[in-house]
């Protein structure tokens, strides 16, 4: 039976959950040793979901980018509005702006933590701009045209300057997604759910999925794109023990995995949707999962 701290399937969550005040980050203490009674260290439970170090444990080692970025269209982010639900560290978040030129991507989480750290990462990639800028600057001015010509150092500092603008692109905002539907009005032309819907349901359970489903709709403008990678039913049982609320949860829940397209395109009112990518390559063992693209 797998731990209730098992990093397997857990991106961060982007929905709070009923008993929110129960949230603990420490597990139980194991018991000590025969000889000198000596407590083992608390290890941390991520009830929503919300591991630190998430990409490593999701990424092969020999993989530089996010696989999932490849299998993405350029058209749905280019010039778009972009909302990036359980952003966790933000990684994915920056690299969609930097990638495909979002107009604008927000990311949020309900780890203030997390959010924090993403703010973080866009600093330090916007430092090691700067340095790769003025690196490419300073060749350019100690070689002679003859030893270097615009064509060689251009890509260079032609992705240098990609990035120029990413404060203005990209923002981080800590939130409970899920917590209500007020205020919902179209200003989105992309929306990203990627490996959170699982720990919505096992905290929120069914209510707190279809609350999910009817804002994304909502905040989404007609011919706007729903980007969601559902967990596995199997996935849910590895973290059903996670805390009392999930636990409870899990054993209610009606509303499988297998029908959540069935629900947005019959009852929440997604015009279309296609399957992208089946099997993910250069993803950790148990997260090479399907994604499905929702047209509005």
């Amino acid at each position: 039976m797998a731990t209730a701290t098992e990093p397997e399937d857990a991106p961060s969550a982007a929905g709070g959950a009923k008993g929110e005040a129960n949230r603990k980050r420490g597990s139980e203490q194991g018991e000590g040793g025969a000889g000198g009674g000596q407590k083992r260290k608390k290890k941390e439970v991520f009830i929503y979901g919300n591991y630190r170090n998430y990409y490593g444990y999701r990424i092969d080692r020999n993989v530089g980018e996010d696989p999932r970025l490849e299998a993405f269209n350029k058209q749905w982010f280019e010039n778009k509005d972009c909302l990036d639900i359980g952003c966790n560290q933000g990684l994915v978040t920056i690299g969609l702006a930097m990638k495909f030129k979002c107009r604008r991507i927000l990311g949020v989480d309900i780890d203030s933590g997390l959010i924090e750290t993403a703010k973080w990462n866009l600093r330090r990639i916007m430092r090691q701009d700067k340095v790769a800028t003025k690196n490419v600057k300073d060749q350019e001015s100690s070689n002679s045209p003859s030893q270097s010509s615009p064509g060689e150092v251009a890509p260079e500092f032609s992705n240098a300057n990609k990035h120029h603008d990413l404060f203005k692109i990209v923002s981080f905002q800590f939130e409970n997604f899920v917590e209500s539907l007020d205020g919902c009005s179209e200003q989105y032309d992309t929306i990203l759910c990627l490996s959170v819907t699982k720990w919505i349901h096992l905290n929120w359970g069914d209510d707190g999925l279809v609350t999910l489903f009817v804002k994304i709709w909502r905040l989404l403008r007609p011919g706007g794109v729903f980007i969601m990678e559902p967990q596995p039913w199997t996935s849910y049982r590895r973290n059903r023990l996670v805390s009392e609320v999930a636990k409870e949860n899990f054993n209610t829940i009606c509303t499988y995995p297998e029908k959540f397209r069935e629900i947005l395109l019959d009852k929440v009112g997604f015009r279309s949707v296609e399957l992208i990518m089946d099997r993910l390559v250069g993803t950790a063992t148990g997260f090479d999962r399907p994604i499905e693209v929702y047209h509005k």
